[in-house]
């Protein structure tokens, strides 16, 4: 029988290091913006699950929106090229934003987001992800919160995906070559 975990090779980070991570990050974001109201964009599809149990742990008022952007196609690696598919449904002008991406590989979407965000001139922006990947950088950036920092694997599972699989896993696991 085939099943969802058929092309995992090992698990990387179990559901309960993600869930305990996520309160911990919770509590920080609320003691940070502590009597403000935040703006939390998700990058589709990727950062759904995490962007959820993230934002049902935060302590703080807040409207969620949506963007989504892709450098990687069906592909293992990105194509170096970010592509808009969707568009933030309401305006952030002089909003507090939390940028929410499931990962930073080569860096290049957080960038992008990140440079299209601030021109729309946003009260505050800060990044979360729920991964790093130092190793996999194509240009110099940081998020303000990071879940887990990694090796050079590709992922999947918890939101992340590979050509669309994979994305109902409750942990992070390394794809099977």
């Amino acid at each position: 029988m085939i099943t969802a975990e058929s092309g995992i090779e090992k698990v990387l980070i179990s559901e309960e290091m993600i869930q305990s991570r996520v309160r911990q990050l919770a509590v920080r974001i609320t003691e940070d913006y502590k009597n403000q109201t935040i703006v939390m964009i998700g990058v589709l599809t990727g950062a759904v699950m995490f962007l959820s149990d993230l934002s049902r742990a935060i302590s703080l008022p807040m409207e969620i929106d949506f963007i989504a952007c892709s450098s990687y196609g069906h592909r293992t690696t990105t194509s170096g090229e970010v592509r808009m598919i969707k568009d933030l449904s309401h305006p952030v002008e002089g909003r507090h934003v939390l940028l929410v991406e499931d990962i930073i590989d080569s860096g290049l979407t957080m960038r992008y987001l990140e440079d299209t965000l601030r021109n729309r001139h946003c009260a505050s922006l800060r990044t979360i992800a729920l991964l790093d990947k130092p190793s996999g950088r194509k240009t110099i950036i940081q998020a303000d919160y990071v879940g887990f920092t990694i090796e050079n694997h590709f992922v999947v599972g918890y939101g992340l995906d590979y050509a669309g699989l994979y994305r109902n896993l409750p942990y992070i696991g390394v794809l099977k070559p």
